[in-house]
């Protein structure tokens, strides 16, 4: 591994920086997730035509930069390190590798161009509302429990009967992330009945009837969620009903955006504690700035090795996604520390709720609620090493020899 930056991917990291410091300060995040969108249009589009953001991971030959994962996750970091709602992460971390691995030929030269030039904005639905779970990194998602499974539950599917190939959806998905915006909903649900129940992925147009879509009021608002209803929406599928490992496509994609999550919430993570190290180097107290009282000092150092341990893991991650879900335990646990201590260090401001501080807290909370919790991160890939014994699909079984 070449833990050195190429000159492309450090230019990639500095004008993305200097655009977002331009445009996306506390005051333009605050009036971006008021909007109905729950980003910034404008912004969005400048992010996507000049810097080609959502296409940087996308194959050139739909329209992409056809970068890798690192050029990806250091994108993130800065815009974690800005808190920009945008659909960048549903869109680009969370469909586009989807489509890309179970897309036919059709399906991605459709989709994928206008992915890339930011023209359609996409989001995964899971029911359940357990889009860690969905993605393999709190559990085995081959088991049926996130996806509700049998006659009942979760969102059913069955052929339009129309001998066309057409599908309908019934059932309903919450905290879908970007899901009342997106223009296409990736929709996990199960086909074939209880006998020969299987999960697939279908893809329903923002306009489709029989798809209800509601804003919910959410923790972090830069983080916009809603619930899908549908009932008896006309769906594609995605790719072809041959025996395709669709699980096994959500856990590889899982991996790769656990890389990318935990690169945006060291992004976070460091944004925090910028600020909280500005204010104290001009906050005095008994006639001196309180960043030069050595208490001070001490807890600001232990916040720095936090974080620069966690940007390690997060571009080790980006290297090798294997290492994503750790890495991403340890970014999320990083930026709920520090934000935390920023809070505490901005002393009496720091804890009124207008303050920029509770951005970061409400960020922190929120991913890992969406994409934690840490314990479980943890838990599972040590689960999967086998460090506590055999593994099973409802997780390992503790004090069993492998």
């Amino acid at each position: 591994m070449d833990a050195a930056f190429t000159a492309e991917q450090d230019e990639i990291r500095r004008t993305l920086r200097d655009l977002l410091t331009k445009h996306g300060g506390p005051g333009e995040v605050r009036a971006a997730v008021r909007t109905t969108e729950g980003h910034d249009p404008a912004l969005w589009h400048r992010l996507a035509q000049e810097l080609g953001l959502p296409g940087l991971a996308v194959a050139e030959e739909y329209g992409g930069a056809g970068c890798t994962a690192t050029e990806l996750a250091l994108a993130c970091e800065e815009t974690g390190r800005a808190l920009l709602p945008s659909p960048l992460l549903a869109t680009a971390v969370l469909a586009a590798p989807l489509i890309t691995a179970l897309g036919t030929p059709e399906q991605r030269a459709e989709l994928l161009p206008r992915i890339a030039d930011g023209t359609l904005t996409a989001a995964l639905a899971v029911p359940g509302g357990s889009m860690a779970a969905a993605l393999g990194l709190t559990a085995d998602n081959r088991a049926a429990a996130w996806a509700g499974g049998g006659r009942a539950g979760g969102i059913q599917a069955h052929p339009d009967g129309d001998g066309g190939g057409g599908w309908r959806l019934y059932g309903e998905a919450d905290r879908v992330l970007d899901g009342h915006s997106a223009g296409l909903l990736l929709v996990a649900a199960h086909a074939g009945g209880y006998p020969r129940s299987r999960t697939l992925l279908f893809l329903v147009s923002a306009e489709a009837e029989g798809l209800a879509r509601t804003r919910l009021t959410s923790m972090d608002e830069t983080r916009p969620l809603a619930r899908i209803e549908l009932r008896d929406a006309p769906a594609r599928l995605l790719g072809a009903d041959d025996g395709t490992d669709v699980c096994g496509a959500l856990a590889d994609t899982g991996s790769r955006a656990a890389a990318v999550l935990a690169a945006e919430a060291v992004g976070a993570a460091a944004g925090a504690l910028e600020r909280t190290v500005a204010y104290v180097k001009e906050r005095e107290q008994f006639g001196r700035a309180i960043g030069s009282f050595q208490a001070v000092k001490h807890r600001l150092a232990d916040l720095y090795v936090r974080v620069e341990a966690a940007r390690s893991a997060a571009y080790y991650a980006a290297w090798d996604p294997a290492a994503g879900p750790l890495a991403l335990a340890q970014a999320l646990e990083a930026a709920r520390i520090v934000a935390g201590e920023a809070v505490q260090l901005h002393g009496g401001i720091g804890f009124t709720w207008e303050h920029e501080a509770h951005l970061y807290v409400k960020r922190a909370a929120a991913d890992e609620l969406l994409f934690g919790p840490v314990h479980r991160l943890r838990d599972h890939a040590a689960g999967r090493a086998g460090l506590f014994g055999a593994v099973t699909a409802d997780g390992p079984v503790r004090g069993v020899a492998v």
